[in-house]
C-alpha cells in the first residue's frame, strides 16, 4: 500500500511513540502498560490509514465527470455561484471523515484556468456556511470541448491544512492527484446546470471510481 508523502512526519512520529511505548510496556509492564501500548498501536494504525494513496488508474473519458475525493455524498442542489461563474450552478458536496482516503483527485482532464487561496473559519464540513467562510481553494478546470467545472477544497474543524500546488494554465489529467486535505473536510464540486447527475444524497463514493455526472449530450 502507498503513503502519501504529506504523511511522513506524522507516520514517523507516531511511530517513534509506539516504539517508546512499547519499550516502556516491556521494562514496566503492567496494566496502565498495556493501555498505554493499545492506544500507541491505535494511533500508529490511524495515521497510516489516513495517509494511504490506494492505486486508481483511470482510462480518461471526456463524457463524464468522476468524483474527486472518497467520502458521503451531503449535498446535491442548485446553488447560485458568485465567486467565478455568478450564475445558478449544480453544487455536489463530499463530506471526508477522517477514516476516508484523502488524497483528492481531477474529475476532468483540461486546463486550469483560475486557481485561488482563501484564508478563512474552520467551521464544521458539513455547516452550510463552510463553502464560503471556511479556509479554501477554488479551482476551475476546462476541458478541450470548452466545458468547464470549479471544484473547492474545503478545511473543517479537524482540517486545519489543504495542500494543493496548481497554477493557471497547467495541463491536467483526469484521474491524477489535485491535492490533499489533512484530517478530514470537504469538496464542492460546481456543474453546469444541464449536466446529468449520476448520484444520490448520501451515497458513499471513491474518487477515480464512481462518476458523479456525465455531459449533456
Amino acid at each position: 500500500m502507498k503513503i502519501h508523502p504529506e504523511g511522513k512526519t506524522y507516520i514517523i512520529l507516531s511511530g517513534f511513540l509506539f516504539l517508546i511505548t512499547l519499550v516502556l510496556y516491556l521494562t514496566l509492564g503492567g496494566i496502565g502498560g498495556i493501555i498505554l501500548l493499545l492506544a500507541a498501536t491505535i494511533l500508529f494504525a490511524l495515521v497510516i490509514n489516513f495517509f494511504r494513496n490506494p492505486a486508481r488508474p483511470v482510462a480518461p473519458d471526456s463524457r463524464i465527470i468522476l468524483s474527486p475525493a472518497d467520502g458521503k455524498v451531503v449535498t446535491i442542489e442548485k446553488v447560485w455561484e458568485p465567486e467565478y461563474y455568478d450564475d445558478e450552478r449544480w453544487q455536489i458536496s463530499i463530506f471526508m471523515s477522517p477514516l476516508n482516503v484523502h488524497v483528492n483527485r481531477f474529475p476532468i482532464s483540461g486546463t486550469i484556468t483560475h486557481y485561488t487561496y482563501h484564508q478563512g473559519k474552520y467551521l464544521v464540513a458539513w455547516h452550510p456556511k463552510s463553502s464560503t467562510e471556511n479556509e479554501r481553494n477554488t479551482i476551475v478546470i476546462e476541458n478541450h470541448q470548452g466545458q468547464s467545472i470549479l471544484l473547492r477544497q474545503i478545511a473543517g474543524a479537524v482540517a486545519r491544512r489543504i495542500v494543493c500546488r496548481l497554477k493557471p494554465g497547467m495541463q491536467v489529467q483526469q484521474g491524477d492527484e489535485l491535492g490533499f486535505i489533512k484530517f478530514g473536510s470537504r469538496v464542492d464540486v460546481y456543474l453546469p446546470l444541464d449536466a446529468v447527475i449520476l448520484v444520490q444524497p448520501n451515497q458513499l463514493v471513491k474518487g477515480n471510481v464512481d462518476v458523479l455526472a456525465r455531459w449533456e449530450g
